[in-house]
């Protein structure tokens, strides 16, 4: 398969397994990424060492900002595909320093949206995120609901993300599919997530911060699961919905070549359980500092993915015993732990 595919944030958690999984599958990988230190560098580097090794893929080390890079980019490489992973990540984050998130977010999604209206290609697929659904409480999250009532400026940046996408389908017959990921983990994860925070904190013997006192429930969604959903609907460019009516606007679809999905694993775990899963794998017993709500959080996350399954046929199920001990093991030989 000769289709040339960017990933953008191909040095992130996300952006490095669909890329690995993308050589595997015959896909030229051209991966950007500005390398930051908003967490390990070291990490990131490690990623892109191993994607460096396959000779169908290639690395730019460029700032989505940067949009004469980014215009160049595209002019020169003649993209079939891009998947746009880049991005300010991380809900916290956003609260002390919002101005990275309006940049990075929207300026840098901006850019790719330009370089592909003037460079064509077959199919944008984006990354959005679960804390669009904000104040949002009919369980499980659908992306028919509306999301109009966001939480935290993150949040407020990927629906902003979506929004975009949707003009640029109406206007310049852009194929666009923006994905709303549901906390994400597994190996090479990112060492600002629980699951990371947790392991590391457990093994120096030091507290873990266990936020609404355990009792919050998260949609935690195995990487794996959330390559093979992106990597299945790369080959299907969103079409328009010849039901869609403005009189009962669908959130998720549009009379232009628009279309949203959830990928998140339907089964939602207490932050409690997630723990014990941990410390079995761990062999130790955490240290647990119980604390309220945080500012920005919300206390469930759960994902209806009935579009996904019968867009795709896939439906994400690997459960967190399997999810956690591939990442402990991966923890343990990475930071060569015995």
């Amino acid at each position: 398969m000769s289709n040339k595919v960017l990933v953008t944030g191909a040095a992130g958690f996300i952006g490095f397994h669909l890329s690995k999984r993308l050589l595997a599958e015959g896909f030229n990988v051209v991966g950007v990424d500005i390398v930051n230190d908003y967490y390990d560098v070291g990490l990131k580097e490690s990623r892109l060492k191993i994607l460096t090794g396959d000779g169908r893929f290639s690395f730019h080390k460029i700032d989505l900002q940067d949009k004469p890079a980014i215009d160049k980019l595209f002019n020169q490489e003649k993209f079939d595909f891009v998947v746009n992973l880049a991005a300010q990540a991380g809900v916290r984050y956003s609260i002390t320093n919002p101005y990275a998130y309006l940049e990075s977010n929207l300026t840098g999604f901006l850019n790719i949206l330009e370089a592909c209206r003037n460079n064509p290609v077959k199919h944008l697929v984006y990354a959005s995120s679960s804390s669009v659904y904000g104040a949002n409480r009919n369980m499980p999250f659908s992306v028919h609901d509306n999301v109009d009532h966001p939480l935290a400026l993150y949040a407020v940046t990927k629906k902003s993300n979506e929004l975009m996408a949707h003009a640029y389908s109406n206007l310049y017959q852009i194929p666009t599919t923006g994905l709303r990921f549901f906390t994400v983990y597994g190996p090479y994860g990112r060492p600002d997530m629980a699951l990371f925070l947790f392991t590391k904190a457990i093994l120096e013997g030091k507290p873990i911060d266990v936020f609404n006192h355990g009792k919050m429930k998260r949609d935690f969604t195995y990487v794996d699961d959330i390559v093979e959903g992106i990597v299945r609907l790369i080959p299907k460019p969103s079409k328009a919905n010849p039901a869609w009516s403005g009189m009962n606007p669908d959130p998720a679809t549009s009379f232009a070549p628009y279309k949203i999905y959830n990928i998140g694993n339907n089964s939602p775990v207490e932050l409690m359980h997630f723990i014990e899963v941990v410390e079995q794998n761990l062999g130790v017993k955490a240290i647990k500092n119980l604390l309220p709500l945080q500012e920005g959080d919300v206390p469930e996350t759960y994902a209806n993915v009935d579009d996904l399954t019968n867009d795709v046929g896939f439906k994400p199920s690997t459960t967190i015993e399997h999810g956690i001990e591939q990442f402990v093991n991966w923890y343990k030989e990475y930071y060569k732990i015995k």
